[in-house]
């Protein structure tokens, strides 16, 4: 190896695939990116379609690759990581999926997770899995999956089917069919793996009616996941490491250490606390999931998961058009008034809610309301919904004293101040904001042998600004309160 070989990341998310070339000093070398459509069947039906994922996720790697090697590098490694959850299950001989993807956000399995929940499951679920019984989660779309199309449970039960979250399809598509494999980060969002055994777990499988002959192998974050087919990049090249895209941002923010904690601001928002080889079991419906596995030894997090955050920006571009791009946000909410509150459940609310029934509603409009207002309540939704989550960690006896955020929101200074100011300690955004494929590209290069440990890529993190608290009056707490009356009437108007 040489100051010239690097690492592809390839980070497939809910709204756009992308790809990513790292040096060894964790500098961006290329970068490649291409939108794909949403699909919404029905309320509160979010679909993909996986060929659309896999086009524009190769596209995207052989771009960034030819970018990079033209400049230059060798690209040594692949890194994988992918939105969480999202479903799919496809044919073993042809590789072609037999339906669409039901994405993380999707909600048509809450009957299901209801009628499990009145057996008395979800107790089990939890002390298995770390996670509540919800439709987010992998389990119930699978089934649902092998219940709706036709012939698809006896397929399933003939061995002729396999299942994988997102990072599975791709590996399973760059190495022509011969690997069928995750990750202990993606598998433990299932609710089919168990946590503490680091395995999957019977009792689940029989509870959701998976059978395990769809199942892929479980391997480290960092390990050998296969080799691309040699004519995808002209030579083949190893795929060595994997993670959810959250867990691979709390890698990339270099949370190693019991107590970091940061946050993600993509489509939704996630706040990971590493808590080591401990794990915490919220009594205020936070979960407990793998942050990651290395070598054999899990480290654990809690985890908040809120399903709208720049999704919530993406419906003011897309869904009523009031702006052209995320970036005039920042502008407009400095110009707006104040007394709007938004509650962005479009496809029900996460934690610490948990409500699959919620939908999304504005409160305190007046004539004068215009699009600057729609903003700003917009941005500050999903400040007080990570508020919520804080409140939460509060309550488990869990206080942090600052935050790493990242994702696309967190250009947005005026954000990250409200966000300061509403949490009462600094929120610190760092220099490479590409945290998410970071994270996998360190994973890649610690099992290439590039990074000698853990403690060597932690030397790497830099810290670009600090956002301190100012609000010494707590006037951001007390619009928090208004915030929270809105989700009261939000929920109960929502209920059946």
């Amino acid at each position: 190896m040489t100051e010239k070989t690097a690492i592809l990341a390839i980070d497939q998310g809910t709204t756009s695939s992308r790809a990513l070339v790292f040096s060894q000093k964790g500098e961006v070398i290329a970068v490649a990116q291409q939108e794909f459509p949403q699909i919404y069947p029905n309320d509160g039906w979010v679909e993909h379609d996986p060929e659309a994922l896999w086009a524009t996720s190769l596209d995207s790697a052989q771009r960034a690759f030819s970018e990079a090697e033209a400049a230059g590098f060798h690209v040594a490694a692949i890194g994988i990581t992918n939105q969480r959850e999202t479903t799919i299950v496809w044919d073993k001989q042809s590789g072609k999926p037999i339906y669409n993807a039901i994405v993380w956000q999707d909600r048509r399995t809450a009957p299901v997770c209801d009628a499990l929940r009145h057996k008395g499951f979800e107790q089990t679920i939890q002390a298995k899995t770390g996670l509540l019984l919800d439709p987010y989660f992998s389990a119930t779309k699978i089934a649902w999956i092998l219940d709706h199309v036709e012939g698809g449970r006896k397929k399933a039960e003939r061995g002729e089917l396999a299942f994988g979250t997102v990072d599975s399809f791709l590996i399973n598509r760059l190495t022509d069919g011969a690997c069928h494999v995750t990750d202990a980060t993606n598998a433990s969002r299932t609710s089919l793996f168990n946590i503490e055994t680091q395995d999957w777990d019977r009792e689940l499988l029989d509870m959701f009616n998976v059978p395990d002959t769809l199942l892929p192998e479980v391997l480290d974050c960092a390990a050998d996941f296969g080799a691309t087919a040699p004519d995808i990049f002209g030579r083949s090249i190893p795929i060595l490491g994997v993670a959810g895209d959250q867990q691979a941002a709390t890698i990339g923010q270099c949370c190693f250490a019991i107590g970091d904690i940061k946050s993600t601001y993509g489509t939704g928002c996630f706040v990971l606390l590493n808590t080591g080889e401990q794990k915490i079991q919220s009594n205020n419906r936070l979960l407990t999931t793998v942050a990651y596995r290395l070598q054999g030894k899990t480290t654990y997090a809690l985890e908040g998961s809120i399903f709208m955050a720049g999704a919530a920006v993406q419906w003011l571009r897309d869904g009523i058009n009031i702006i052209n791009h995320a970036s005039e946000t920042e502008q407009l909410a400095k110009e707006a008034e104040e007394g709007v509150y938004m509650v962005p459940a479009f496809t029900g609310l996460g934690a610490p809610y948990w409500d699959a029934g919620a939908r999304a509603s504005i409160f305190g409009m007046t004539r004068a309301t215009g699009r600057a207002e729609l903003v700003r309540a917009t941005l500050e939704a999903v400040c007080f919904q990570t508020a919520d989550l804080f409140d939460a960690m509060a309550e488990d006896g869990v206080r942090p004293k600052a935050l790493k955020v990242d994702g696309g929101m967190v250009s947005n200074d005026w954000f990250l101040q409200f966000l300061a100011d509403l949490l009462g300690f600094s929120v610190e955004r760092p220099v490479v904001m590409e945290t998410t494929a970071l994270g996998v590209a360190y994973l890649a290069g610690l099992q290439l042998g590039l990074f000698q440990s853990l403690a060597d890529i932690q030397e790497k993190w830099k810290l670009q600004t600090a956002f301190k608290a100012k609000d010494a009056k707590g006037k951001s707490r007390q619009k928090y309160t208004k915030w929270r009356k809105a989700v009261a009437c939000t929920r109960e108007f929502g209920m059946p």
